[in-house]
Formats: C-alpha cells, sequence, structure tokens
C-alpha cells in the first residue's frame, strides 16, 4: 500500500474519532444568541465565547476563565489560559471539551525504546475532568498504563493492562483487556498525568504493532478498533470532557456576597455540581439564555417551539410558561395530554363568570367612590390651604395691578407637580435653613426654580402676600426674578426664574472654577450686586433690606452676570422708617454686629454683608475658618487686621493678585473696610458703594479714568492704627435667629433662588 493511501486512511479514521465525539456533548444551542458582555469577543473562529469565558480581563469572570484566540490558524483556535489545551466547545451547561494529546512508548525490533511521549492535564479547582463523560484507555500488546494525579487535595493512581495472544483475540468495540483496556476516573480530579510502560514481550508487541497508546478522552469519541493499533500513530489528538463551576464554595456561601455572586441574571437559580467544586448558574424554568449576566435569562415562547408546544387549539406565551387556551364556545384545559377543548360553555364555567362579573362590578364601584372621595378631600384640602396662605388676598392686590405687565402668576399645585416630577428628589437643586429648591419645566418650556419652604408663620400672611407682590414687580436685571407663586399646599410654593451657573461661593471657592473668574469679572460681579442693594433701598417702591447678604445667595449666570436671590428673610421698610426692631436672622460671618446687640435692622446691615462678600472676592478665602488664631476665624477680623498692619497683600488670592494692580486691590479694599465700621452710621450707603465700584470697574476697562481714590489710598498706606474690631464667628452654611423683642416674629420665605 503506497505511502499515500496509508495517510489517506489515517486522516479518515482522525475525521471519524472527532465526528463520532461531537453528539456525545449534552448542551443543546439555544434558540437565540447566547447574551455576551458589552465589547467582549463572542467568537474565536467558529467557537463561541460565552460569559464567564473571556479573551480579556474585562471580559472573564475571574482568570479561571481566561481563554486565548489564536489567530495564527486557519480558522483561529480557542486555548484555556497561555497553555496546548485547545478548547473546540464551551456549553453554559457547565462543560468544555479539549483536544488532548496522546501518550504512546514505541520500541524498535531489537528492544530499544524508540520514542516516548507521556501527557498531563493541570486544570484549577474551577475546571475539574468530567468522571462520567471520559475514560482513562490504554492500546497495545503487553502494556500497562497509570493515570495519577490530584484528587480531593490527595493523591490518586489507577490503571490498566492489556494483553495480546492473537489477532483473532481483538475484538472490534471491545476494550476489555485484549489489545485493549479502560478504567473510570474518580469525582473532583483536576490533575492528571499517565504514562505507558511495556512487559517487553516484543515479539508479541510487534506482531500486533511496534507502539502502545494511552489518553484520556470523551468515551464516545474513541471505538476500538484493530485498526487503531496503527491508526493512532498518526493521531495526535483526542477530545476529553472537562467540568467547570464558579470559585470553590457553596450556593449559600456565595450568596452572603451578592457583589461577588455570580448568578447575575434575576431569572437564575443556583446549584451544586455532581462533579467539581463551587456552584453554577442557570435559567430558571421556562428562560434560556446566559445566567450570569444581568438579563441573561430570557422567556422562552413554548409557543414557537412544536417540542414544547402542547396546546390543542390556542397557545399563549406567558413569562416563564405559557397556557392552552380554548375558542369561544368551548371549555376545557385545551392540552393534548389533557381534556383538551370541548364544544360548549359548562355550567361551571357560567356561575363562576357571573359571579366574578358582579365582583369586578363591585371592585370598579368601590374604586371609583374611593378615588371620588380622595379627591374630594384633596380638592377641599387646597382650598382651605389657598385661603390660609392668603390666596383671597392676593387675587384682591394682583386685581388692581391688572393692568401691569409684571402682576404674580398664580400657579396651581398641579402644575408644580407636573413641572417638578412630582417634587421628585432627583430634581433638588439646593437646600437652604428655609426650603427645598427645585428645578422645574413648565409647559410653555420654561425653566423655573421653584422654593418650598418650611415653615410659614400665619400670622404673617398679610406681610407675606405683600411682599410676594412687591418682588413680583422688582424688575431689575440683576434680580432673580419671582415669577410666581402657589398657596394650594401646605406651606406656599414660590417659582423663580432658573440661574444654571452655580452661586458665587461655588466660584469663589471652588479652585478649578476661581481659575476663570477674573479681576475684571470681579468688581463687575461686585458691582452689580451692590447695584441691586442700593435699588432696594433706595429705588424700590417700599424699601426692602434683604438681611441675608452672603455669596452663597449670589447666582451667577452663563455670562457671570450676578443675580441676587433668597428674599425669604428679607423685610419690608415703610417709608417713614429707617430702621426697625426685628428677630436677628442671617448667616454667621456676615451679620452685623450692631444689628446682633442691638436688633436694630437697617440698610447699613446689608451694608456690612456686603463688606464681608468684598473681601471674599478679593481673598479667596472662608468667611469662617477654625483653622485660624481664634481672633482672626472670621475674615472679617482677619481683614481688618491686615489692612491695620499694611499686610493687605499677603492675604490676596494667587488670582486677584497676578492681575490688576495693587492700587485698583487697595481701592477696592478701602471700600470693604468702609463697609465692615462697627458702627453702621460710619459705613456709607449702598447707592454709595454702587457708585464707588461703577468707578472702578470703569477704571479697569479704560486706565485713563481716574475715580478720585488716590489721595485716600496713600493715606491709608501711611495708616498704621485702626480703632475698633469685630469679633463674630461666621459660617457660611449656619443660620441663626433670635427674639429680642416679642412683639416681632420673623417670616420666612424660604431659602432658596
Amino acid at each position: 500500500m503506497g505511502f499515500l493511501q496509508i495517510q489517506l486512511i489515517n486522516l479518515l479514521a482522525l475525521l471519524f474519532i472527532i465526528a463520532s465525539s461531537k453528539s456525545s456533548l449534552t448542551a443543546t444551542p439555544p434558540n437565540f444568541p447566547i447574551a455576551l458582555k458589552p465589547n467582549c469577543t463572542d467568537h474565536c473562529g467558529n467557537i463561541s465565547i460565552p460569559y464567564p469565558f473571556g479573551t480579556t480581563e474585562e471580559c472573564y469572570q475571574s482568570h479561571d476563565f481566561f481563554v486565548t484566540c489564536n489567530q495564527t490558524f486557519n480558522p483561529p483556535k480557542v486555548f484555556l489560559w497561555n497553555t496546548s489545551l485547545e478548547i473546540i466547545d464551551i456549553s453554559l451547561d457547565g462543560q468544555l471539551r479539549f483536544l488532548h494529546f496522546i501518550a504512546h512508548d514505541c520500541y524498535n525490533q531489537n528492544g530499544t525504546r524508540a520514542s516516548y511521549d507521556y501527557a498531563w492535564i493541570r486544570l484549577s479547582r474551577s475546571l475539574t475532568v468530567n468522571n462520567t463523560a471520559n475514560k482513562f484507555t490504554v492500546i497495545g500488546c503487553d502494556t500497562y498504563g497509570f493515570i495519577f494525579g490530584q484528587w480531593l487535595d490527595r493523591n490518586y493512581t489507577t490503571g490498566c493492562t492489556t494483553m495480546c495472544y492473537a489477532k483473532d483475540d481483538l475484538l472490534e468495540g471491545s476494550c476489555t483487556g485484549s489489545g485493549c483496556c479502560q478504567t473510570s476516573i474518580p469525582k473532583q480530579v483536576w490533575q492528571v498525568t499517565f504514562w505507558l510502560g511495556s512487559y517487553r514481550n516484543l515479539s508479541n508487541v510487534w506482531s500486533f504493532d511496534q507502539c502502545s497508546y494511552a489518553f484520556l478522552a470523551e468515551e464516545s469519541a474513541f471505538i476500538f478498533s484493530s485498526k487503531n493499533l496503527t491508526n493512532l500513530r498518526n493521531v495526535e489528538k483526542l477530545p476529553f470532557v472537562a467540568d467547570w463551576a464558579i470559585g470553590n464554595g457553596t450556593c449559600e456561601e456565595a450568596q452572603m456576597n451578592a457583589s461577588s455572586y455570580a448568578c447575575k441574571s434575576v431569572n437564575s437559580t443556583c446549584y451544586k455540581p455532581v462533579n467539581g467544586y463551587g456552584y453554577r448558574c442557570s435559567c430558571l424554568e421556562g428562560y434560556q439564555g446566559n445566567p450570569y449576566l444581568i438579563n441573561g435569562c430570557q422567556d422562552v415562547n413554548e409557543c414557537e417551539d412544536p417540542h414544547l408546544n402542547i396546546c390543542e387549539k390556542r397557545c399563549v406565551n406567558t413569562i416563564g410558561s405559557f397556557r392552552c387556551a380554548c375558542p369561544k364556545k368551548y371549555h376545557g384545559d385545551g392540552r393534548k395530554d389533557g381534556r383538551g377543548c370541548i364544544h360548549g360553555e359548562s355550567l361551571a364555567f357560567k356561575l363562576v363568570a357571573g359571579i366574578s362579573l358582579g365582583v369586578i362590578i363591585l371592585l370598579l364601584v368601590a374604586c371609583w367612590l374611593h378615588l371620588e372621595l380622595k379627591r374630594r378631600r384633596r380638592t377641599k384640602m387646597r382650598q382651605m390651604f389657598f385661603l390660609q396662605n392668603g390666596g383671597m388676598l392676593l387675587q384682591e392686590k394682583t386685581s388692581r395691578e391688572e393692568r401691569s405687565s409684571n402682576t404674580t402668576t398664580i400657579f396651581s399645585e398641579l402644575e408644580l407637580q407636573n413641572a417638578t416630577n412630582n417634587f421628585d428628589n432627583n430634581m433638588i437643586i439646593g437646600k437652604g435653613g428655609f426650603g427645598i429648591v427645585y428645578k422645574g419645566f413648565l409647559p410653555d418650556n420654561r425653566i423655573v426654580a421653584i422654593k418650598k419652604s418650611k415653615e410659614v408663620d400665619p400670622g404673617q400672611i398679610e406681610q407675606f402676600i405683600n411682599e410676594v407682590i412687591i418682588l413680583s414687580q422688582i424688575n431689575h436685571r440683576n434680580v432673580v426674578k419671582l415669577l410666581g407663586c402657589c398657596l394650594e399646599a401646605q406651606v406656599p410654593l414660590l417659582v423663580y426664574e432658573f440661574i444654571n451657573n452655580g452661586t458665587l461661593f461655588e466660584h469663589i471657592h471652588n479652585k478649578a472654577k476661581a481659575c476663570f473668574l477674573s479681576w475684571e469679572t470681579r468688581i463687575k460681579i461686585a458691582a452689580e450686586t451692590a447695584n441691586v442693594l442700593a435699588y432696594l433701598h433706595s429705588a424700590a417702591s417700599t424699601p426692602i433690606i434683604h438681611r441675608d447678604v452672603k455669596s452663597a445667595n449670589i447666582l451667577l449666570d452663563h455670562t457671570l452676570t450676578a443675580k441676587v436671590s433668597d428674599f425669604g428673610a428679607s423685610r419690608l421698610v415703610p417709608l417713614d422708617q429707617t430702621q426697625m426692631c426685628t428677630l436677628v436672622h442671617g448667616t454667621l460671618g456676615y451679620l452685623d454686629p450692631e444689628y446682633m446687640l442691638t436688633n436694630q435692622l437697617t440698610e447699613k446691615s446689608d451694608v456690612y454683608s456686603f463688606g464681608v462678600v468684598l473681601v471674599e472676592l478679593l481673598t479667596g478665602k472662608e468667611v469662617l475658618s477654625f483653622d485660624r488664631p481664634e481672633e482672626e476665624r472670621g475674615l472679617a477680623n482677619l481683614f481688618l487686621s491686615v489692612m491695620k498692619k499694611d499686610q493687605l497683600f499677603e492675604i490676596l488670592e494667587e488670582n486677584v493678585l497676578r492681575e490688576g494692580n495693587k492700587k485698583q486691590h487697595m481701592k477696592v479694599a478701602i471700600v470693604a473696610k468702609r463697609c465692615l465700621h462697627v458702627k453702621g452710621d460710619k459705613r456709607p450707603s449702598m447707592k454709595e458703594v454702587a457708585m464707588e465700584l461703577e468707578g472702578l470697574m470703569l477704571e479697569e476697562k479704560h486706565p485713563w479714568v481716574q475715580t478720585g481714590h488716590d489721595e485716600e489710598v496713600k493715606g491709608f498706606l501711611l495708616e498704621r492704627e485702626f480703632n475698633g474690631a469685630i469679633n463674630v464667628g461666621e459660617n457660611n452654611s449656619t443660620s441663626i435667629s433670635f427674639d429680642s423683642a416679642k412683639d416681632h416674629v420673623m417670616l420666612s420665605m424660604g431659602g432658596g433662588r
């Protein structure tokens, strides 16, 4: 027989062995693609790679499931880790099929060994050799083979012996010791080594074949034939089956750690494998897919599968199952293996249908009555809150302003619920001492800020309504516009325009944002804020004292234009009064010390608070810091101290120091110093402050313009003494209130935008 014919026979034998093994694996391809992790390779050549296996660290569950896709082969081949174990199939049922080398022992006719190759398999605890699908097989004459390795943390050894007396003794398909022997291996085996030996009966060996063979292979992949004695010489690998599982613990132990628990799909369960360590996951009955991925187990449509559809007439798929239905005027279970569908409606069906219809009608009536009563109670409560919160008074006052384009809009509670997704927590954009601020979307596509106050004083309703009307009529470009209110809730809701660029506090104290707050911009923001306060004090129809001026209440829009907000603490000042006795309110660090001592609220209280904001813009420092010495914890005290010592430039913010010029820095510092005077009557008015800052802003844009501060700056640089000190603790986020006048009650309109 020619060399080519022999090679052809050997090739056919190999193809037969591998083809016969294909049918042995119990895994059946799913009816739809197995879910895989995003951006992960799902195939290597013709081999599917489902999770928990993967080719990169992001794609496998642990390193035990790392596989390598070798593209140098055509088609590409898959290998376990970086070993020579070639994977030919991966099953989500917990099995892997490999191709593995055959050990052989060959002798020359004179009795010397021609070649010898032993074989071994090294797996991890997550991968164990399948003890039922595989058999250890020895082929040869006068040959013995051993297999040994690791089993249950101890060594094991087993093997078998083959003998040959005559070729007639070799039975096709029989592997019971004559030319072929097989033995099983125990469970939990994860390392094996097998080798061969010969009794050296060379006459017997050479009368059959010069080589002996040993391999661990899938039992169904190999059928013994006398031809195997020669054909196996050219077969390098045979398939064997390994079981895989997750980890080494039980299902109960794994479920205690939710983050590492591998059964991620909702419709999955955990079970202990028959062979191996750890646990496996599977989809629940009626589901199919990959239980190791979130939403990996998908519902199986049994109605589309002829093997699962046992319905006689009509099949209805349900989540995780199905049901059989009968056509109209038929009854029964509709199953082919049951009663099927019987023509006609049963008496029991009619009785049940009648009772069910009656119960449904009663339930519908009861639900309607419940919803109607609930609606009426809600309507009545809204009307009560509307009257309680001064709704009639507001309507009366707004009716007098109908000719004005700035009249207050009265929103319904339902409108604001829809605008904020029923006041969802995800819509919260701020919290303050007076309430919570939500972002809202009105039907006309306007974005608004809706302030939900924590409480309101019933005795101050009329003043609250007056303030709402006045604030809604303030038409200043640097004031956050009050668009309207809602009085149907237990506490009033105020609706403002929405400013999207955060607060001045954030821009000063956030290093990333402070870099973009140039000296020119800081002067502009200060001037705009001063103009607003001057407007409130002297240009509004009824003077208004803000009472809580701070950087957190100055909002910035996308062009860094200042917008003064939070008039919840503001007070209206009668035209015939210059001061009023009231409950002390404000934020520590910004509070006027004279106001704290006397409870006499004047417009100069706002001047002091504005002076602290000016110092913040200059220094970038926190208004209250316990990291500083006790006498300098308050920023105002620290500033006045360094001014007295002529050390201003030592505390200026580095971005401020880098820009502008020292003369301008000193001019702004002098304005701040005057605002922070202990005595209120020594402080300038906000109108004077605004004029000085506008002059500085003009000088910044046009350096040739002089504002008249030069002599004062020169004089200040020579000044070494400063009379009076302020030692007031401060905190950006702490509001205080205490009452020294029993006849006055603070009205809280909320704290926000």
